[in-house]
C-alpha cells in the first residue's frame, strides 16, 4: 500500500510539472503540412524528415511550358533586327538558328508566327525541314499556312500546300477554312474554289464551316456558289442554307 501511494504522488507531482512547462511554452505549428491525400505526390523521407510536392511541375519543365528559353529568345530578337538586312540576316541564321536545340526552334518558329513575323518564320521553317531530327508534321504546317493566310500572302500559301503534298499530308478542316478564306479576302474566288476541290479528295469528314464560308464569300458568283450549295444540301440533308433575296444577288 505505501509502494502504491508514493507511486500515486510521484505521477501528480511529473504531471504538474509537465503542465507548468506547457503552460510556458507557446506551441508552436508543424512546419510540415500534412499528408498529402493526391498519389504520387509524396518524396522520400530526407534526414529523418518527410517533405510533400505541391503538385506544380518543377525546373525545365515547369519553365518550358510557361516561358522561353533565353538562347531562343536572342535568336527571335536578332532575326527582327537584321530582316531588312539579307545578308546579315543569312549571316546571323548559319551562326545562331542552326545551332539551336529541337524544342528551341520550333519555339521561335511559333513565337515568329505569334508575332506576325510570317516572311521570318518561313525562313525558320526551311531550317527546320533540313535538320536531322526533322519528320513531317501536318502541325508545322498548318500554324504556318494560317498564319500566312491570315496575312494575305497566298503566294507562300501556295508553295507550303505543294510541300505538304509531296511529303504526304493532308490538311484539317480549319485550315481549309483558312486558306479558302484567305482567297476569298483576297478577291481569289476561282483559287478557293481549288482548294475548295481538293477538299472534296480528303480522306476526312467534310466538316460544315468551309462550306458555309463558301457559300458566304461567293455570294457575288451565283454560278460557282450554287455548284458548291449543291454538294452541301447532299453531304448535310438536315442543314439549311440561308439564300438572299434574288436583288441582292444581283448587287453582290
Amino acid at each position: 500500500m505505501a509502494i502504491r501511494a508514493f507511486s500515486r504522488s510521484k505521477f501528480s507531482t511529473f504531471s504538474s510539472i509537465l503542465l507548468q512547462g506547457l503552460k510556458k511554452t507557446p506551441i508552436r505549428r508543424n512546419p510540415f503540412p500534412p499528408k498529402s491525400s493526391s498519389p504520387g505526390l509524396e518524396i522520400e523521407p530526407i534526414c529523418g524528415f518527410r517533405l510533400y510536392h505541391d503538385g506544380r511541375p518543377r525546373g525545365p519543365l515547369w519553365r518550358g511550358k510557361k516561358l522561353i528559353g533565353k538562347e531562343a529568345l536572342y535568336v527571335i530578337s536578332g532575326l527582327k533586327r537584321f530582316k531588312d538586312d539579307e545578308e546579315k540576316l543569312e549571316k546571323f541564321m548559319k551562326s545562331h538558328v542552326l545551332r539551336l536545340l529541337k524544342l528551341d526552334m520550333i519555339a521561335v518558329l511559333t513565337e515568329l508566327e505569334r508575332q506576325e513575323e510570317v516572311t521570318l518564320a518561313i525562313k525558320v521553317f526551311k531550317v527546320i525541314r533540313k535538320q536531322d531530327w526533322y519528320k513531317p508534321d501536318v502541325y508545322l504546317y498548318k500554324d504556318l499556312i494560317i498564319s500566312l493566310a491570315k496575312s494575305k500572302k497566298m503566294d507562300d500559301v501556295m508553295l507550303l500546300w505543294e510541300c505538304m503534298k509531296k511529303e504526304d499530308l493532308f490538311p484539317d478542316s480549319q485550315t481549309y477554312t483558312e486558306v479558302i478564306r484567305g482567297f476569298l479576302s483576297s478577291g481569289s474566288p476561282a483559287d478557293a474554289m481549288n482548294i475548295y476541290e481538293d477538299m472534296k479528295q480528303s480522306p476526312d469528314p467534310p466538316e460544315e464551316l468551309p462550306f458555309r464560308i463558301l457559300l458566304k464569300g461567293l455570294l457575288p458568283h451565283p454560278l460557282l456558289r450554287n455548284r458548291v450549295k449543291q454538294d452541301f444540301e447532299e453531304l448535310f440533308p438536315e442543314q439549311h442554307v440561308y439564300d438572299p433575296p434574288q436583288e441582292i444577288f444581283g448587287s453582290c
